[in-house]
């Protein structure tokens, strides 16, 4: 199959995707199919300030529209030019990065207008974003316009499927993790067990710390924990509008010594921090996938995570790689914590299983994918392209 694909996405910030997007490319190189990366801006308002956008990712030929910030362009701006973007597009596939912003449905348009083929990213799920009447027509006339969607997993698959997309024609995973380029998977485990080695009780949070992420509930459940396990501490890695509340929380609850907010940090650093944590927890009221649990597993560490994170379940297999407790409560994810210490006691064994696990889902297979579903909508008889019909 040959062809061409132009793949829109919202900003460079996001080094996992640059990372699955590099990977493409090298793909590429094999393949009969030309893919075209337009990167629309650098960053969101509320990444600042949780990591700089690193350019190191994005190993491929990109057309970057606009610096700075994606919300700083005037909406009718960014409409004239995503429109013009895809009127001008060589692609006879147009992959969006959306469809929540009034631009991508332009967008959508101007493939219908221009006869090209088009998909979709979807990252949301039916826990992350529950289906509402009002809402769930118009995206429901969004994907029916569409010829294929790549989503996160099999969460995605289901919204998407609740919403009338047709199986065939989804493809997941199409998500991975970007690590450190001095992570190497066949030292991670070592690196566990000297980190590991004195089996203290150390739980990790990373991510942004606002409110959908849980973070009462994990103080909360920490401290009833910590009355039982004195030794035990939590670290919080990341920045946002929640930092001040939760040291005020912290204090209130006497762990003034046991929560250590850790700030932003990448790399290296945060590497460490998954070597040395008994288990990382992920509390999230919403979470359409949690690519920190990717990156906890690849380094050999555990997670407890809320039932609404959609990466439950490929990733977290119940005793093996971690748990899933329901969202917002406290009494469940301190058990959860708690039995945690317990079931990941054998430090090998857990991180072996880790590993296993998230083998799969890596930037290549990432990639692959991507390429399997550009591959097959490519191959899809003409009138598809031109109706827009889904027969």
């Amino acid at each position: 199959m040959s062809g061409s694909v132009t793949i829109f996405h919202n900003v460079v910030w996001s080094r996992h995707k640059g990372a699955v997007f590099s990977a493409l490319h090298s793909q590429s190189a094999a393949s009969s199919i030309h893919y075209d990366m337009v990167q629309i801006a650098e960053t969101e308002h509320f990444r600042l300030g949780f990591s700089d956008v690193d350019y190191s990712y994005h190993n491929y030929p990109m057309h970057q529209l606009y610096a700075g910030c994606y919300e700083d362009v005037p909406r009718w701006k960014m409409t004239a030019r995503l429109t013009w973007e895809v009127l001008k597009a060589k692609g006879e596939l147009v992959v969006l990065p959306g469809y929540h912003r009034p631009e991508y449905w332009a967008m959508l348009l101007a493939c219908i207008v221009t006869g090209k083929r088009r998909a979709v990213f979807c990252d949301s799920t039916g826990r992350d974003r529950p289906r509402r009447m009002l809402t769930s027509i118009p995206k429901r006339v969004f994907f029916s316009l569409c010829h294929g969607y790549f989503g996160f997993g099999e969460r995605s698959r289901e919204y998407l499927m609740s919403l009338g997309a047709r199986p065939e024609r989804i493809f997941t995973p199409c998500q991975a993790a970007a690590m450190p380029a001095t992570y190497k998977p066949e030292q991670a485990l070592q690196e566990r067990l000297k980190h590991r080695a004195d089996g203290a009780p150390v739980f990790l949070y990373v991510g942004r710390l606002s409110e959908e992420k849980g973070l009462g509930t994990l103080l909360e459940a920490f401290a009833g924990l910590h009355k039982t396990m004195p030794s035990a501490t939590l670290r919080l890695v990341g920045t946002g509008p929640m930092a001040g509340t939760l040291r005020q929380m912290a204090a209130e609850l006497g762990l003034e010594a046991a929560v250590c907010q850790v700030g932003s940090l990448q790399d290296e650093g945060l590497s460490r921090e998954y070597y040395r944590a008994a288990c990382m927890v992920l509390p999230s009221h919403s979470e359409p996938w949690g690519l920190v649990v990717n990156e906890a597993l690849a380094h050999g560490c555990p997670a407890v995570v809320s039932e609404n994170c959609g990466c439950v379940p490929e990733l977290v297999l119940e005793g093996e790689t971690g748990f899933a407790v329901p969202a917002r409560s406290t009494a469940a994810l301190q058990s959860g914590m708690t039995r945690a210490l317990a079931a990941f006691a054998d430090t090998q064994a857990s991180a072996e299983r880790c590993l296993s696990v998230i083998r799969r889902f890596d930037p290549a297979n990432a990639a692959s994918n991507i390429a399997r579903g550009c591959a097959a909508m490519l191959s899809e008889p003409q009138v598809h392209q031109r109706t827009g019909v889904q027969t």
